[in-house]
This record gives structure tokens, sequence and C-alpha cells, in this order.
């Protein structure tokens, strides 16, 4: 893709080859493409409306029905934030009093989105140019673009500080490198990123999750994000948009409370209590765990450790708890691959969910050698107890 073409799809002609791409029901690249230029859509046009459509496609589960007239590349689908997240974020900064914003890396647009949506203008820079000119045709196609200005430029180059707030979205792919997980191969560089704070204090960086707690700045708030159990990214808010010094914000969409999110705060130093395995086992969404807020998770269900290093919450009582899956623990095994095999064996375990922490044991190697037959489900957790591998056999609640 190219930006020449680009301006292509967004003309009648290529609006007429998206909507004939659409129709194509094969699931090979050549007969889809054979298809379209049946029906005298060119082979660069044909190609260009095939891939667009596959990737709105994807992007569904991102953006919602929005998806449907966006432009993606794959890579920036990717790292795109999910429409919930950057809305929640853009409502964020406007009840913080921003009114115009910097975003720095906006790939294609959707926290520049967000926040027009929310009321505030928005100009977003992007160093690759097909990037930022989907960036501009996402903005028009959702009726925004005159609250976003987006310019293909250097991040470096912006005079950050004639905004309001800036908000920092570093790349973190290298085109025939893939994923980049050192925050000192991000792009822009780390030292510009980390400095944006001092330079504008209503300041964002949204981050791998991975992200290092070393690497928060002092006085900053670290927010980690997770989507339906899965972990999305980590969020810095610096200066006087820092509120506590550790969030896990938890989203459930779909569901009865997916206009709340479930918020669990704390510093992030707390110890919880060691003791035995209680009755009810609680595995604490991802972003609790990586927002170290484990203490603080296990007193709001009444639990504590079984090891001071493993992230498995127990209970005697049940209680109901968005921060995590809760299962009942129906034994307690000392790990033995024979003598597991023969109580699931006994038990008539054929369909078994595998879950672990601490064990460096591989579920779907243990699966074939457990050789499972039989019309009955369980969960096996595989953990440390007190330092000791051991199998917890639980019925999911």
């Amino acid at each position: 893709m190219t930006p020449a073409l680009l301006a292509r799809l967004r003309t009648t002609e290529g609006t007429r080859a998206l909507a004939a791409a659409i129709t194509v029901t094969s699931d090979d690249p050549l007969a889809a493409a054979s298809a379209l230029r049946s029906r005298g859509v060119d082979p660069e046009l044909a190609a260009a409306a095939l891939t667009q459509v596959g990737l709105r496609r994807r992007a569904a589960g991102k953006f919602g029905p929005a998806a449907g007239e966006m432009f993606f590349t794959r890579a920036g689908l990717e790292q795109a934030t999910r429409a919930v997240v950057a809305d929640r974020r853009a409502a964020r900064l406007a009840a913080a009093g921003v009114g115009v914003m910097a975003d720095l890396g906006c790939g294609l647009g959707s926290d520049a989105l967000a926040a027009a949506r929310a009321g505030i203008r928005v100009y977003a820079v992007e160093a690759d140019p097909l990037t930022a000119e989907m960036a501009a045709a996402n903005a028009a196609v959702a009726g925004l673009a005159d609250r976003i200005r987006v310019d293909c430029a250097d991040a470096t180059s912006v005079p950050v500080e004639d905004y309001d707030a800036v908000f920092a979205d570093p790349a973190r792919r290298r085109e025939g490198r893939g994923r980049v997980f050192d925050p000192r191969s991000y792009s822009p560089p780390w030292d510009f990123v980390t400095g944006l704070a001092g330079r504008v204090p209503r300041t964002v960086l949204k981050l791998a999750p991975g992200i290092g707690h070393e690497l928060l700045p002092p006085g900053a708030e670290g927010e980690w994000v997770s989507v339906g159990g899965d972990l999305v990214e980590a969020a810095f808010w610096c200066g006087p948009l820092a509120e506590v010094a550790r969030r896990a914000t938890v989203l459930r969409p779909g569901g009865a409370d997916q206009d709340e999110p479930a918020q669990l705060t704390g510093s992030g130093v707390e110890r919880a209590p060691v003791g035995t395995v209680g009755r009810f086992l609680y595995d604490p969404d991802p972003a609790v765990v990586r927002a170290h807020l484990v203490a603080e998770f296990a007193a709001t269900v009444g639990g504590r450790l079984a090891d001071p290093e493993i992230a498995y919450v127990y209970a005697d009582e049940p209680a109901e708890t968005p921060f995590g899956r809760r299962l009942e623990v129906t034994d307690v095994l000392p790990f033995s691959l024979k003598r597991l095999r023969a109580v699931l064996r006994d038990r008539g375990v054929g369909r078994l969910e595998i879950r672990k922490r601490g064990s460096a044991l591989e579920p779907e190697r243990l699966r074939r050698d457990l050789r499972l037959s039989g019309p009955e489900a369980a969960s096996l957790v595989l953990t440390r107890v007190a330092g000791a591998p051991t199998s917890l056999l639980c019925r999911p609640l």
C-alpha cells in the first residue's frame, strides 16, 4: 500500500472496489483477486481492496462497527488502542480540563479520534507517510476532520509546550524485526518520551504492558488495562493527571457492566499474608498482577497466598469479584504425573483446563502424557505451595 493507492481507495472507484471485495467469499487470495478483476477492478486496486476488507474484519473487535469504514495497515492495527480504552482515556483527559492535545505517534488515529469525540482538539503527528494519511482519512470518515489535524512529521520536532496536554504512543515495532521490547529501541527515543512530562506536566504515555515499574516517572500513576481478560496496555499518567500510585483497570466489553470499569488502586508495595491453600482459588486478572496489586486484591476477598512468590490467592469463603476468576479447590496433590493420571482416570475426566504459575511444565505436553478419557470436565492448576510443586484439581465457578 502507498499513499497514492490509499487515495484511489477513497475515490468513487475505490469505494466500489471495497464494496465488491466485501462480497468475495473465497479464502484463496488468488481466486479472490481474480473474482474482483472479473468485475473490472484492476489488479492493484483489487489487492488493496481485499487487504482492507480483511483488516476491517479483524479490526471489528477493537473498533466495532466503525471499523467498516476505517483504513488500516497490519502493524498499525496491532498497535492501535481499542476504542473502549481510548474513549475512557479521552474522557479522563477532558474531565481534567484538556482542551487541545498533541498526539505524538498517532498511528492510525484511535486515540486522536477518541479525544476529538470527547471535545478535545488534537494535533496529531506520525512519522510514517502512509500511516499519517490513513489517520487523516480515518478522521474524515468519522466526521472529525475539523477537530483533528494530522501531519507527517518527526515527533521530536513538535513544540509540545503549545498544548494543554501531550499523549505519546511510541512505536514498538520495527520493519523486519517485529515487536520491540526494549524501551531504548522505541521511536521516538525513550529519553525524549520520558522528558515530555518535564515540558508539559499533563502528559500521558501509552506503553507495552510489560514495561518495568522502575521506569515509571517519579510521582506518576501507572495504570495497567485489561479488556475481556487480555492485558492490552500500560499508561503512565504524569503531573496533575496522576491520581494514585498504581491502578488496575478491568474492562468487560459486552457485559452488563461494560460502561463501568472495575478499578483497583494502591501503592503496589504491600505484601499479602501467606498461609494454606483454601477452599477457593482466585486467579487475579493480568492487569492486577502487572500493576503489582495482588496484595490489595487479596484483601478484597479476604484471601492469602500459599507461596509468597506466586500470584494465586486462596480463601475459605467465596466472594464475588471483577478482578479475578474463582475456582473451587477439590484436591491438593504434590505433583506426580502417575498419581495425577490415576485421579483423573478414576473421575472420568476427559476435558481438562490447565493453568499454571510457578511451574516449568508445558500444559500441552502434560495433557498428552495424562491420556485423558471420559465425559467429565475439570480444571488443573500447576503451581507451588510453600515452594513445593503442587497440583490443584478444581471446579470452575
